[in-house]
């Protein structure tokens, strides 16, 4: 999409209709990383191709890897196991996901590595990991605690034990649990404290690994242990975002609608997917909703939210605030944007004051995305029920859902474009 804002008309009609969500971002990146570390070719299909899964795509193929794309949802990958150092930085964009994991992985090569991003990616901290991997012996440094990463490497890890804080990101513990498949002993991760961000996704990291052949056990709920086993090319499907799916059930419920995403909610082995039982209670949500299992989902409930029956507190959602931007902030500034005092901050927490008469009425807001897709995605379903709600950079999406607005206008709604200036 190459224009600057986009205002959605609210639709007149329930949205019926069959959208299929794009492939798992959280799922093909882990896939795309086990398949660069695997000996042999993998196919790769239901993939997701977006900014986040080109970019590491992209720095794999600088280290050696062979990636080809021979339709929209495949990736095939060969690999001889090994990540070369490549001739200049890996430049990852705003993806957390593929800057952690290689930063754990790339421990294991041999030679120098830099892991950059761009200008969003370098204030989201990655200090844990950094300490983490120190303390194996593993020469890296990050002078900002947040990206350019440099890793000097040696092949090994000086120690078989690593002890990780996860409170800002379980994505600490999955990259460290996929690096270790490839050491020379069988490796065990310790929490320091009970606390970990969004746990689910680390059981979609077990399960890939597992696809891919290693061994990892999990004999304590704060300890994992894995087998140096490496990995073995193999064929893996990838499931629809759950993440994406939710926006689709957001819309469902708001215009009373029926839409087939072809999936069934129980059938998602991701986090996020626990938000549909929240939302499908909408217009009578919880009083209060823990965040802290399904992250990524809170900004499409707590627009949901200025549409129930009564209001709603987000709590367990602290974590928010070091995604792709603060999404509290930027929830929070763009509900207060469509009407003076909908939310609240209170500490970490979100208040959303709920107000269904908000429907059908004319409130002229424009939606600042902060570059950060999920801002985008949530707040069009305010523009669903509301009219005159114009989102900002709307290319953002491209992140994950490069089709999201093209999936809205398949549903008959009517988007305006708006030119640059």
């Amino acid at each position: 999409m190459t224009t600057d804002s986009v205002t959605i008309l609210p639709p007149a009609h329930a949205l019926t209709g069959k959208v299929s969500p794009p492939g798992s971002k959280s799922i093909t990146n882990r896939a795309l990383l086990l398949a660069g570390l695997a000996k042999g070719t993998s196919r790769l299909t239901g993939a997701l191709k977006s900014d986040d899964t080109r970019y590491m795509a992209e720095a794999l193929r600088q280290m050696g890897v062979s990636v080809e794309e021979p339709d929209a949802t495949t990736f095939v990958v060969t690999s001889s196991g090994q990540l070369k150092a490549p001739l200049a930085p890996l430049f990852l964009g705003n993806a957390g996901t593929a800057t952690r994991f290689l930063t754990a992985a790339l421990a294991l090569g041999h030679g120098r590595y830099v892991v950059d991003g761009d200008e969003h990616m370098r204030k989201r901290p990655i200090k844990p990991l950094v300490e983490a991997l120190k303390s194996l012996g593993v020469t890296i440094e990050s002078p900002t605690g947040c990206p350019p990463v440099t890793i000097d490497a040696t092949g090994r890890f000086e120690k078989n034990h690593v002890v990780i804080d996860a409170g800002l990101s379980s994505q600490y513990v999955s990259a460290l649990q996929m690096a270790a498949a490839c050491g020379s002993e069988p490796f065990t991760i310790e929490l320091a404290g009970a606390d970990i961000g969004a746990r689910g996704y680390i059981d979609l990291t077990m399960s890939a690994m597992r696809a891919f052949g290693a061994k990892v056990e999990q004999p304590t709920p704060s300890s994992w242990v894995i087998q140096p086993t490496g990995y073995t090319a193999t064929d893996f499907h990838i499931e629809p975002d759950a993440s994406a799916a939710t926006y689709l059930w957001g819309a469902e419920v708001l215009t009373k609608g029926q839409i087939d995403i072809g999936t069934p909610s129980e059938a998602f082995t991701q986090p996020d997917a626990k938000a549909y039982d929240v939302i499908a209670q909408f217009p009578n949500m919880p009083a209060v909703i823990d965040g802290s299992q399904m992250q990524d989902a809170i900004p499409t409930i707590a627009v949901l939210a200025a549409f129930n029956e009564t209001p709603v507190r987000f709590v367990g959602i602290e974590n928010l605030r070091v995604k792709e931007c603060d999404r509290i902030r930027a929830v929070s500034t763009g509900l207060n944007n469509i009407r003076e005092g909908l939310a609240k901050e209170e500490g970490d927490d979100l208040l959303v004051f709920s107000d269904p008469s908000l429907v059908g009425q004319s409130l002229p807001a424009e939606i600042d995305t902060f570059a950060d897709h999920r801002i985008a995605m949530s707040f069009a379903l305010a523009g669903l029920k509301i009219r005159d709600i114009t989102i900002l950079d709307p290319g953002c999406v491209a992140k994950t859902y490069p089709g999201y607005w093209d999936a809205l206008a398949s549903l008959g709604v009517e988007l305006v474009r708006n030119d640059p200036k």
